[in-house]
């Protein structure tokens, strides 16, 4: 296993663990077992799905739901673009499965690999990972999250963190990437008790993306606008 599976599957793996989460409060929220499982197989991305439930458990509709989920969902479009590039898909058949499993931890993995191959093997590690550990500890939360006891105690919500730390760190190596990183999470901070839960990201992303437009070449700049 090369060191871009291990990533992958590392931050599948504690990625995952979060799902426990999101099948517990799924139900909570009023869905079945088997919804909470059927929208973690097929919506499969964590924050719009913590978005559906939250507005149908506070009372919203089907629609407004689906609206919230759909704005947060919009980044992975993002993600995808990027990663056409850095991972073009192979055939029609890869090109629907990388569309599915294009999400923040596997564009992660991959764009913090140096060599093309790395970054295709770091993809399908941590898109696989992903989705395999997070559907799988969904059920299991959605099944026996009443007995699992307090889910926040757990720390759950950190293991994420900490694998999205463990990527980053590697690549803080002079003070621009440090000096974006920082602006980002200041940025992230004053976001969360402004913006709903998971616009706050957005922020971050778009301080990432002026940073690295703000550092290409001028001609190069102007040819973009």
């Amino acid at each position: 296993m090369t060191p871009a599976e291990r990533a992958g599957w590392s931050v599948g793996f504690a990625t995952g663990l979060y799902g426990i989460s999101f099948g517990a409060l799924a139900v909570a929220s009023g869905l079945s077992a088997l919804q909470a499982i059927a929208l973690s197989a097929l919506m499969f991305t964590g924050g719009s799905q913590f978005a559906w439930i939250g507005v149908v458990g506070a009372g919203g509709s089907g629609a407004a739901a689906t609206g919230a989920a759909t704005l947060l969902g919009v980044r992975n479009t993002v993600y995808a673009m990027r990663l056409s590039t850095l991972v073009p898909p192979r055939s029609l058949t890869e090109r629907a499965t990388m569309a599915q499993l294009t999400i923040d931890e596997s564009t992660a993995v991959a764009v913090g690999q140096e060599s093309p191959d790395e970054r295709r093997r770091g993809f399908w590690a941590a898109g696989w990972g992903v989705y395999l550990f997070w559907v799988a500890f969904s059920a299991l939360g959605a099944v026996a999250g009443d007995r699992i006891g307090d889910l926040r105690a757990l720390g759950l919500d950190g293991a994420a963190v900490a694998a999205f730390t463990g990527l980053l760190w590697p690549h803080l190596r002079d003070r621009r990437p440090v000096a974006v990183a920082v602006l980002a999470a200041v940025v992230t901070l004053a976001l969360v008790p402004a913006v709903p839960a998971g616009l706050p990201i957005l922020g971050a992303a778009l301080v990432a993306a002026i940073a690295g437009w703000l550092a290409r070449p001028a001609d190069l700049r102007g040819a973009v606008t």
